[in-house]
Formats: C-alpha cells, structure tokens, sequence
C-alpha cells in the first residue's frame, strides 16, 4: 500500500475511530487473490469489545463506500483489536501494560545499565519519560526494582502468564476471588 493511500485512509478514518474514544492503532491493505484484505486495528485504554469492532465495522464500510477510497477492487474489510503479541510502540501501550511482565530488548545504552541485552520485567508504572519495573526474583530471591527509560527500549512484548499466582493485580487477567479450578 502506498504511503498516500495509507494516509488518506488514516485521515478518513481517525475521526471515525476517535468518536467511539478508540486509537486508530494501524491500517493495511494486503493482497488476498483477486481482492484486497483492509484490517484496521483498534484499542482503548478499557480494551474493544466483539460488538463495538461489529458496530465499528458497519460505520467504517459506509464511509469508505460513500468516499470511494478503496476504489472499484473488491475488498474485505476486517475491524480488530491487537494481539496479545503485539509491539508495545507507544506510550500508552506501556501505560496500557502496567502489571504485565514485558519482554524487553535494549537499546546500547539499556545493555549498558542493564549487564545484558535482553530484560524480562513486571510494569510497576509509567510516566513521561520511562517506566518502573519489577524484575522477578530467581531461585527464591526476592524481585528487584528498576528504573528503565524508553531511550534504553528498542522493543518490547507482553509475555502471555498461564499461570501466574499473583492474578488480582492489573493486567493479570483476574480477580482475587477467582478460584482455581
């Protein structure tokens, strides 16, 4: 997809996503046979619900008819919300992750301070200019706390706990009065 027709698309479909309260997290259009696959992805700070991405869906294939930014080429339209495994880019993507353990590749200066390349931490909080972390403990060590600045990220991932003992914290997928079964 070319960078004009990216931005057209972002332009006419921001103000869209951005009347539900919804960020506009990425465009693409992908060739799939003789049609076209247009995925949009949003998010919000509260998650997307299935009925919102169906509601949104609806709104977006009206306005991209009555604008004719797809052209004349079949298209399927798909609405979503990110992955579990998605990148963490943005600065509310890590505010979005407070209480998660992220997978952390750093930059040179982040190995530097770090002793290593590759960090594994839980999100404690998140401000302008980086983050609080806990790094787990190892072998019956207690976790250690760490300040990372979003100059020493150059990537970071959200690490999928199964079976994490710790679940009525946030972004831990449940509540204290979950019961194991």
């Amino acid at each position: 997809m070319s960078t004009t027709q990216s931005e057209r698309l972002r332009e006419l479909l921001e103000p869209l996503v951005g009347s539900r309260e919804l960020d506009l997290e990425e465009i693409t259009v992908t060739p799939a046979g003789k049609r076209r696959v247009l995925r949009v992805v949003v998010d919000s700070d509260a998650g997307v619900l299935l009925d919102t991405c169906a509601e949104l869906s609806r709104e977006i294939s009206d306005k991209l008819d009555a604008a004719d930014a797809m052209g004349e080429a079949e298209y399927v339209l798909e609405v979503t919300s990110p992955g579990a495994d998605r990148p963490l880019t943005e600065h509310r993507h890590f505010r979005r992750s407070v209480g998660r353990l992220v997978k952390f590749q750093l930059t040179p200066e982040g190995k530097e301070r770090a002793g290593a390349g590759e960090l594994t931490a839980r999100i404690q909080t998140v401000d302008e200019d980086g983050m609080d972390v806990e790094v787990p403990g190892v072998k019956g060590r207690k976790p250690t706390g760490r300040r990372l600045a979003f100059g020493e990220v150059a990537k970071a991932r959200v690490e999928i706990e199964f079976n994490r003992k710790d679940k009525g914290a946030p972004g831990a997928g449940g509540t204290e009065e979950t019961e194991e079964a």
